[in-house]
């Protein structure tokens, strides 16, 4: 199924190829519970951004292989490159537009990363 997101004030706008029932993972990391993200992850190839490539900006910390990317006029956070899977993307599941017929919500401990993170590696494959 293709769906279309954006951020809030849609100067940016994308479409991802996904099931029709999404497998999600909801972390309880710092910055996924403050800003609200609900993981999708994708390869890259099921992702195109259509519109708003020069609103993006990008905020890394600690290792900086995680690239978040949010729009500049209106802060939100549709997707970003995750360190779980550099070589895919990460769609903030509510930024779809396209609503979901279902959605299957796994939590993922990334208070404690290190020790999780080989759950999520196969989901940019």
């Amino acid at each position: 199924m293709l769906y279309q997101g954006s951020c809030h004030c849609e100067a940016i706008t994308f479409e991802v190829e996904a099931p029709e029932v999404l497998e999600v993972d909801r972390c309880n990391c710092s910055i996924c519970s403050k800003s609200g993200f609900l993981h999708l992850i994708v390869p890259l190839n099921k992702f195109r951004l259509l519109s708003g490539a020069d609103s993006i900006s990008t905020y890394t910390f600690g290792t900086g292989v995680a690239k978040h990317t949010f729009c500049k006029a209106c802060g939100i956070k549709p997707f970003y490159t995750p360190r779980s899977n550099p070589d895919g993307i990460d769609i903030n599941v509510n930024c779809l537009d396209t609503v979901p017929v279902s959605i299957n919500i796994t939590e993922f401990d990334g208070q404690d990363w290190e020790q999780h993170a080989h759950k999520l590696v196969h989901k940019s494959k």
